[in-house]
């Protein structure tokens, strides 16, 4: 048995220490936790009696009896799912994130989690992190990374494309840095102009600024638009620049009603494209590629501790992170 400090969620949104225990079985591995990133979706669950945080890294300390590749010493991360059926349909078929029985973060496993000293997980869903990326830009990857690449890679985006990233911000930074390196055209959307300089760095093609403007003039259409702020877009403005047949896809986690015009999806032939975390292929894949291109979130750091956690979190909920804040084991 393993027992270890924990930071959990409560009723009134404080961030409370605490320890847990656990036994290693067979399938699984311990996990020294050494840094998190912390995530939009960490903000809906701290009024929740469970571990917080999903985008951990760390070493491996211990490893089950039938756990056959990682092994003690292994720099490893895991993200928003911790397990599945295995044997359904979408689990054979690689899309174990839509398993029936699919065990994610939040519903399962309350526990663990990345806001800790150790973690243990399955094996089968931990992943190797490249020696080239520091397990401090590694972390946010685990969902922030995975969550873009995604769409991505799972649904026909091509170098010829012309893709729309709204907003500048913990995932719309990342999107911009996978795209740029796919070789997409990056068209990139904000209110204003104050992140103009940073969007083209990370290698935006073009860069619109649309607060108080009634019509984008943005010249080619938009095959795919990715939704990456935490309020809807003002459709009136970007249906009109989609392209026939494009795809849109929300990212951010809300549980309002998503509400879009009617007639030009129809009449353009849109598709409005769900998209969860990525399978654990496409989420090596992604690893992969982000440690060739060298694609690296930009990070806050903040220590592993009450204070710290809440200061984050606190800096997160009020919009002034920038792009993905990065709690860091003391």
């Amino acid at each position: 048995m393993v027992e270890f400090t924990v930071f959990k969620g409560s009723k009134e949104g404080k961030i409370i220490k605490s320890t847990t225990s656990k036994e290693v079985a067979n399938d699984e591995v311990l996990i020294k936790v050494t840094h998190s990133g912390l995530c939009g979706t960490d903000e809906h669950y701290k009024k929740a009696d469970m571990v917080l945080g999903h985008e951990g890294a760390g070493v491996v300390e211990e490893i089950g009896s039938s756990v056959k590749d990682l092994k003690k010493g292994d720099s490893v991360g895991w993200g928003y799912q911790h397990d599945s059926c295995r044997s359904c349909k979408q689990c054979l078929t690689g899309h174990e994130t839509l398993c029936s029985s699919r065990q994610m973060y939040g519903s399962a496993d309350l526990d663990q989690g990345s806001f800790a000293t150790h973690a243990i997980w399955k094996a089968d869903f931990v992943f190797k992190i490249p020696d080239s990326i520091p397990r401090e830009y590694a972390a946010p990857l685990q969902c922030g990374g995975a969550t873009v690449f995604n769409v991505f890679h799972s649904f026909n985006i091509r170098p010829t494309h012309r893709v729309g990233i709204i907003g500048v911000g913990g995932l719309g930074h990342l999107a911009i840095q996978f795209g740029a390196k796919m070789g997409c055209e990056v068209v990139v959307f904000s209110s204003t102009d104050s992140k103009k300089d940073e969007a083209m760095r990370l290698g935006a093609s073009e860069f619109v600024a649309t607060k108080g403007v009634e019509k984008l003039d943005i010249g080619k259409p938009i095959d795919h638009l990715l939704v990456t702020t935490s309020f809807q877009p003002d459709w009136k403005q970007f249906l009109p620049v989609m392209a026939p047949s494009g795809s849109i896809y929300p990212l951010s986690v809300s549980n309002d009603d998503f509400t879009i015009p009617y007639m030009p999806v129809l009449a353009s032939e849109l598709k409005i494209q769900g998209s969860l975390v990525a399978a654990r292929e496409v989420q090596r894949e992604m690893l992969r590629f982000a440690a060739h291109h060298q694609i690296r979130p930009v990070i806050e750091t903040f220590p592993m501790t009450v204070e710290g956690i809440t200061e984050a979190m606190e800096k997160l909920e009020g919009g002034g992170m920038r792009y993905r804040g990065v709690l860091v084991a003391q």
